[in-house]
């Protein structure tokens, strides 16, 4: 007969050869929780490793390995002569204990909290999988044009820096970091701004910059501003502050500033949230005269400007236009942005250029969520500003992404010709494509989809007056466009004739 722990073995051990994990390490782990559990108990034997070998039909290399494993983890101990016995590492570590559940379920953790929790009712999921090869994004950088091998010597001479251990231990943050000044520095000379860094704060992204800031400035129904169609993650992050949106329409001009003038009163809104540079989704540039009158009308009417420059890097035709912040003497103006979007996405930074007692409070908040930071990466991000090596990065690849900008149009006017029209962007990494024939855009995604091209509900805009896509390019070469805008021309004709 088979003693009980064979049995219990037998029952609990599972493994898969195929995975990338040694089965020796899959059975090891698998022991582990066993022990854990309770089902096997402290001083239990072990079968011997040719009585493993067999039971689990595996090779005795393995059995041996098994127990070598367990053993240099503590969790087992093997006498000579005598066998293998378990052990319990450290009597302080608290038991993982299954009473109430069947042997076979020990490895089953409850999909539902055992307590109630407020849902949000404004977070909706917006990543969708799809296992299509080609993906329309809404304007994302090419990964392959992050430089791995001089990344690489860059990452391992910051980990190497003596200072980064001091840096860590440091008492006073009242210190400004060098990451810091060097932000500062490269803010002031590409943004024409005359910044120190008690006006910097520097977090992991947009996404955390803009929600620190609506923390700070929205209380529950005050009243946002938008553009009309607007950026979906930035409504989401208002409406969860407790904001109360409203639309703005947007002209060839950008955001109709008249518009706000006739429909609100002084003192009744909080902020209004705008992508003056190239507008959110519709790349549409916010002119100069409407810049200044919108700064007027923020220091008449009293609500602060959250100025989203998302994509000031990314400037093909000219110069970009210097941000409504640089030229702001009333402290009315938030400015958010990214530093490092030729790099890999996990090096990016986001950074928020604010008055000063602003930026202290928001720091106290930036403590709150992320009170550790990334000084290894700042370290690096530091020394690229200082030696020119972000600037030299972003100039080599615009030239890239402009050579896809205009191969993308070439291929637009072959293959749709009057079926879409669109106005070329000065820069940014998408092209806002207007449907002249109103279609179903979801019928379009769904053709897209059976042809191995995915079109994310995101970038799709429907409405009444509004049927567009926002169309990412940046993340496709000249080949994969021309592939992406073919399967994109057969789902168009599919739907038109259904």
């Amino acid at each position: 007969m088979n003693s009980p722990v064979n049995d219990i073995l037998k029952q609990l051990v599972r493994f898969d050869k195929t995975l990338v994990q040694p089965v020796y390490i899959q059975v090891a782990q698998q022991v582990i929780n066993a022990i854990q559990r309770g089902y096997l108990e402290k001083g239990s034997k072990l079968p011997g490793t040719r009585v493993l070998s067999q039971l689990l039909k595996v090779h005795r290399n393995t059995a041996v390995a098994i127990y070598e494993e367990l053993a240099s983890q503590g969790w087992v101990e093997i006498v000579a002569n005598k066998g293998t016995f378990v052990l319990i590492p450290d009597a302080s570590d608290t038991k993982i204990k299954a009473a109430t559940q069947h042997i076979h379920q020990a490895y089953a953790y409850p999909k539902v909290a055992g307590f109630p929790f407020q849902q949000s009712f404004h977070l909706a999921p917006i990543v969708e999988e799809s296992a299509a090869k080609y993906t329309i994004s809404d304007g994302k950088p090419d990964l392959r044009l992050h430089p791995v091998h001089q990344f690489s010597r860059w990452y391992s001479a910051a980990m190497k820096r003596k200072p980064l251990i001091n840096k860590w231990n440091r008492a006073s943050a009242l210190i400004p970091s060098v990451f810091s000044k060097q932000l500062c520095n490269y803010l002031n000379a590409t943004r024409g701004f005359h910044i120190k860094p008690n006006n910097l704060l520097n977090t992991r992204s947009t996404e955390m910059s803009l929600y620190i800031v609506s923390q700070l400035i929205i209380k529950q129904d005050d009243l946002v501003l938008v553009g009309q169609l607007s950026n979906y993650a930035a409504n989401m992050i208002f409406q969860q502050a407790g904001a109360t949106i409203r639309t703005i329409p947007v002209d060839e001009e950008g955001l109709n500033v008249e518009y706000i003038k006739t429909h609100f009163l002084a003192g009744s809104i909080r902020c209004l949230y705008i992508c003056a540079n190239r507008d959110y989704p519709t790349t549409v540039t916010l002119s100069a005269n409407r810049r200044l009158e919108l700064l007027q009308l923020a220091k008449t009417y009293g609500f602060a400007i959250i100025e989203d420059d998302y994509d000031y890097d990314f400037q093909f035709t000219g110069s970009a236009m210097l941000p409504m912040a640089s030229a702001d003497v009333s402290g009315m103006v938030i400015y958010l942005g990214k530093l490092g979007q030729s790099l890999f996405p996990s090096f990016h930074t986001g950074f928020v250029v604010a008055p000063e007692n602003l930026i202290s409070e928001a720091k106290n908040y930036l403590q709150l969520l992320d009170k550790q930071g990334d000084l290894i990466q700042e370290q690096m991000l530091a020394e690229l500003i200082s030696e020119g090596e972000i600037y030299r990065l972003k100039k080599k690849n615009i030239v890239t992404y402009k050579q896809r900008l205009n191969c993308l149009c070439r291929f637009l006017n072959i293959h749709f010709e009057d079926m879409i029209t669109w106005e070329k962007p000065s820069g940014g990494l998408a092209l806002w494509l207007q449907f002249v024939e109103n279609i179903s855009l979801v019928k379009l995604a769904e053709e897209a989809e059976k042809l191995d091209l995915f079109l994310p509900k995101t970038i799709l805009y429907q409405d009444k007056n509004t049927c567009a896509i926002r169309f990412g390019f940046g993340h496709l070469n000249e080949d994969e466009l021309e592939i992406v805008i073919k399967k994109l021309k057969s789902a168009y004709t599919k739907v038109i004739a259904l």
